[in-house]
C-alpha cells in the first residue's frame, strides 16, 4: 500500500505540530515544513515516541520566500503523489487599526495571505496533473467575524476566505477540493509566540489603552475555556479522508451559534452586543 503524501506548513507549533502527528498516525507520509528548523527537535522526539519518525520528512520552508517554496516542489518529485496541502503557517499582528502601521499590515498579509497563495500556486500544478488532491486552508472565526485590536489578522483571514471560495470553483473540474477550517479560540501560541504587537500597542498614552485593558482582561478570563488543538488536528484528518468535503468546517465552543447570530441580527444590534461584551 502506497501512503498518501501530505504537506503541512507551519509545523513547528500549534495546529501544524499536532496535525503532522495525527496525519502520520492516519497513515499519511507527511512533509512537515517550518521556517525555523531549530524548532524541529520536539516534533522529532514526539514522532519517535509514536514510532512515526520514518513517516515524516521535516523540511525548511518560509512561505514568504518563493525560492524556498520552489526547492520544496523540486523535492516533491520523489513522492508518488501529493494528496494534501494544509496551509497552516501564520501569525497575528495585534493592535488597533489607527496605530498599526501599513508596513505591519503588509507583513501580516505576506505570511497569512500571499504565503498561502504562493504555496497553493506551487502545489496546484502537481495536483492538476494528477487530477486529484485536497488543499485545506486554515482560516479562523476571525475570517467570519471582526474583532477589535486584531484588524490586521482579521482582514488577512477574511482574504483567505474569499480566495478559497474562488479557488474551490476553479479547481473542482480538475478533481481538486478546496476546504476552509475555521477554528475558534484554541490553546495555541498564535497569541503568544505567534503574536507580533504593533508599535502602538501597550502605549499608556494611546487613546485605546483603556479599551485594550478591558479586552485583555476578558481574554484572560476566557483562557480556561480554550479548546484543545488536537480536536482541530483530528478534524483535518477527517476532512482529508472525506469523499466529498464541504467548503467550510467550523470548530470550537459557540462558534456556529456566534456566526449564525451575526448573520441573523441587524448590524446595529450585533454591534451593541459586542460593544457591551468587550467594553462594559
Amino acid at each position: 500500500m502506497i501512503n498518501k503524501t501530505a504537506i503541512v506548513t507551519g509545523s513547528s507549533s500549534g495546529f501544524g505540530y499536532v496535525t503532522v502527528i495525527e496525519l502520520a498516525k492516519a497513515g499519511f507520509h507527511v512533509v512537515a515544513t517550518m521556517r525555523d528548523l531549530t524548532k524541529s527537535a520536539q516534533l522529532e522526539q514526539e514522532l519517535n515516541s509514536h514510532n512515526l519518525l520514518e513517516q515524516v520528512d521535516i523540511e525548511y520552508v518560509d512561505v514568504t520566500s518563493q525560492e524556498s517554496i520552489n526547492k520544496l516542489v523540486e523535492k516533491c518529485s520523489k513522492y508518488n503523489s501529493v494528496d494534501l496541502l494544509l496551509n497552516n503557517a501564520g501569525f497575528a499582528v495585534g493592535g488597533f487599526a489607527e496605530e498599526v502601521t501599513i508596513d505591519e499590515y503588509r507583513k501580516q498579509f505576506e505570511t497569512n495571505v500571499f504565503g498561502l497563495m504562493a504555496m497553493t500556486q506551487a502545489i496546484l500544478p502537481i495536483m492538476r496533473k494528477q487530477r486529484s488532491g485536497r488543499i485545506i486552508n486554515m482560516s479562523s472565526v476571525s475570517g467570519l467575524i471582526g474583532f477589535p485590536s486584531i484588524s490586521a489578522y482579521v482582514s488577512s483571514k477574511f482574504a483567505v476566505e474569499g480566495y478559497s471560495e474562488s479557488l474551490r470553483i476553479e479547481c473542482k473540474p480538475f478533481g481538486i477540493d478546496i476546504v476552509l477550517i475555521e477554528p475558534g479560540s484554541y490553546a495555541t501560541n498564535v497569541w503568544k509566540e505567534g503574536r507580533s504587537n504593533s508599535t502602538g500597542i501597550g502605549n499608556e498614552d494611546s487613546p485605546y489603552a483603556t479599551h485594550l485593558a478591558k479586552i485583555e482582561e476578558r481574554l484572560a478570563k476566557e483562557e480556561k475555556n480554550l479548546g484543545n488543538p488536537l480536536d482541530v488536528a483530528k478534524l483535518v484528518v477527517s476532512v482529508a479522508n472525506k469523499h466529498n468535503p464541504k467548503l467550510r468546517y467550523k470548530i470550537g465552543k459557540g462558534i456556529k451559534m456566534n456566526v449564525f447570530m451575526k448573520h441573523l441580527l441587524p448590524w446595529n444590534i450585533w454591534e451593541k452586543i459586542i460593544l457591551r461584551l468587550l467594553y462594559k
